[in-house]
């Protein structure tokens, strides 16, 4: 069995605390494009960072202190395209190129280093050495860079292992895991990408998915992003690894905004990601995904707000998914969280989601019996169609693993990356980041399986006679989940589902999208608003009461940032920030569910009708 261990995170740049800046550092997206591979060329980013690591390696120590037992050059090139388009018009198109560099120092050792550890200034975050380079990849500019920045990061390093040594002075008992495991070198330099945008007419696609658009006059906005961006990561450590491996996704995000007639503020979303801009649906399937969207959000617009229910729920693949990347995410990774100097911080982390809730559970049942977990990154498809999670080496250089997490309901591993936890000190190649953010360890391809399942008519039999035994007329059937980072285009509707899940973190609060009155006597359906499912934390999925065998991939970008553990605002992400994940799961019943009716404050709604858009 497979070992795991800790994500390298520097306390001073923990990723939580970071997060707001972390997206500027981006300055763009993370997406696919299709690759074409640039002629080898002798690249100086290579030698520039092998030379000045050396030099470093053999000379930087500031007497009397010790010198950095480890030192890790990381650099991002990215290219990037982006287009916005509404009702039928280009909002706007651009392209740009970027490079970041990020230096981490470590003093001390791998027992007991500057890492994990949040001071009283710590708090506040800071990019530590991380930044802006050339775009001409230049040797002797990024030479001065680097050398600038490893001197930063030295200082930052030996400060933070001063303030943590006298931090664990105050302790009875001090912590015993180590603060970072060892790993093999690794050697893994593939040739460079380089973007070609002429393949397809970008913009005009944009426009044509976008002006179905015009046949919905209730909608108040609506935007069509096509995002794509190359990137080659590299990757250098004083232990010997050096990877130069590309980075490469794409992706067609929409969202649409409305307001019901007593004036509740509505919204839904489309999606698609792919392993480059050519396998991107053509503009006539986009069509009829946008269209069927705005249709789904006009049926809910014009249906009743939802009751207070509590009884059986059917969950359709998509939204199965979208609720388990939700649940498991805070779950089967197993690094521990930093000490912290600051008092209530380990409560904080409690709440927001700092810590798993298997830990220490490894041997017991989690999930029910014949349920199986596995997460491989190697893997690119599932029965023919694309997964997006796959890596090879993961941002800290370790060859990626399948690891099988749950064995028929039992907790077998977690995913692991450099920074050890309570159960595992070894990675298993699962530490990843969005651009330069600090790695965790996180999902790339996870397979709900399990060896007990039903057509989808024989799940749905049984759904309605579990119904008719809770004496229902009708029942409930969700078919998406909520996604706020795609599916909400403006701060202030932003900050309004902030505070709906604000108070709900801990109780597993989960908000449907399109969700269904369905009743028993003919299977007629009418869509319902406003429902919020209450209580469904990991423990629920002990209760799982059917299992369909429609197993669907479900690709999504996969949000690294604390917070609002296991809601749909910490799971996901966008193609401007987000780890291209998936994860295969087939329907799901569960007995007794709890779902709130509609709440909430309505709107004033236009004063007058909207213009016609033909």
């Amino acid at each position: 069995m497979t070992q795991p261990v800790t994500a390298r995170r520097r306390s001073r740049r923990f990723t939580w605390l970071s997060a707001s800046a972390m997206l500027l550092i981006a300055a763009a997206s993370f997406l696919r494009l299709a690759p074409a591979f640039a002629a080898e060329d002798k690249d100086q980013t290579l030698h520039a960072m092998r030379d000045e690591l050396a030099r470093s390696k053999a000379r930087l120590v500031l007497p009397p202190q010790a010198p950095p037992y480890y030192l890790e050059y990381r650099l991002l090139d990215m290219e990037q395209k982006t287009i916005v388009a509404s009702f039928g018009d280009l909002v706007s198109s651009t392209s740009s190129r970027n490079r970041f560099m990020d230096v981490n120092a470590r003093v001390g050792n791998y027992q007991l280093d500057s890492s994990n550890f949040v001071g009283g200034d710590d708090f506040r975050g800071s990019f530590g050495s991380t930044g802006g380079v050339g775009i001409d990849g230049d040797y002797n500019s990024l030479r001065q860079d680097l050398w600038l920045a490893t001197d930063q990061a030295y200082k930052e390093a030996l400060n933070q292992l001063s303030s943590k040594r006298a931090f664990l002075l105050n302790l009875t008992r001090p912590p015993e895991i180590p603060d970072f495991s060892k790993s093999q070198p690794v050697t893994d330099v593939q040739p460079k990408l380089a973007p070609d945008w002429s393949s397809r007419n970008w913009e005009q696609e944009a426009r044509d998915a976008s002006s179905v658009l015009r046949g919905f006059p209730e909608l108040y906005s609506t935007r069509i992003t096509y995002h794509m961006v190359v990137m080659n990561y590299y990757l250098m450590t004083t232990e010997g690894t050096e990877v130069r491996v590309p980075r490469v996704v794409a992706a067609i995000e929409a969202s649409f905004e409305t307001q019901s007639d007593d004036g509740y503020p509505l919204h839904n979303y489309y999606s698609v990601y792919a392993a480059t801009p050519a396998d991107l649906p053509p503009p006539a399937v986009v069509r009829q995904g946008v269209e069927k969207a705005a249709r789904d959000l006009i049926a809910l617009r014009n249906g009743p707000a939802a009751p207070d229910y509590a009884g059986p729920v059917l969950f359709e693949p998509a939204a199965a998914g979208a609720l388990l990347a939700q649940i498991l995410a805070p779950s089967i990774a197993g690094a521990r969280p930093p000490l912290a100097a600051m008092q209530g911080f380990d409560s904080l982390l409690e709440r927001v989601g700092g810590r798993s809730d298997w830990s220490g559970r490894v041997g017991s049942r989690v999930l029910p019996t014949g349920v199986t977990l596995v997460d491989d990154p190697a893997r690119n498809d599932f029965q023919g169609a694309a997964l997006i999670g796959g890596y090879h080496v993961d941002e800290e250089g370790v060859k990626a693993e399948s690891v099988e997490v749950v064995d028929k309901g039992m907790l077998k591993q977690l995913l692991m990356s450099r920074r050890p936890g309570p159960d595992f000190d070894v990675s298993n190649g699962h530490g990843r980041g969005y651009y330069l953010s600090d790695t965790r360890p996180a999902m790339s391809n996870l397979f709900f399986q399990a060896t007990e399942t039903k057509s989808p008519e024989d799940l749905r039999n049984q759904f309605f006679d579990l119904c008719r035994q809770a004496g229902r007329t009708w029942c409930v059937v969700v078919r998406k989940m909520d996604n706020p980072a795609v599916a909400l285009s403006r701060q202030d509707d932003v900050s309004e589902y902030v505070g709906a899940m604000a108070g709900s973190i801990g109780a597993g609060d989960r908000l449907p999208l399109l969700l269904y009155r369905v009743y028993v006597s003919d299977g007629h359906e009418e869509p319902l608003r406003g429902a919020l499912l209450r209580g469904f934390n990991i423990k629920a999925l002990r209760t799982i009461a059917g299992i369909g065998n429609d197993f669907t991939p479900f690709n999504y970008m996969q949000s690294q940032q604390f917070g609002f553990a296991g809601t749909a605002l910490s799971a996901f992400g966008s193609s401007q920030g987000g780890l291209p994940t998936s994860l295969v799961a087939p329907s799901l019943l569960f007995e007794d569910v709890d779902v709130r009716g509609a709440r909430g404050e309505p709107r004033r709604a236009p004063r007058l009708p909207p213009p016609d858009l033909n």
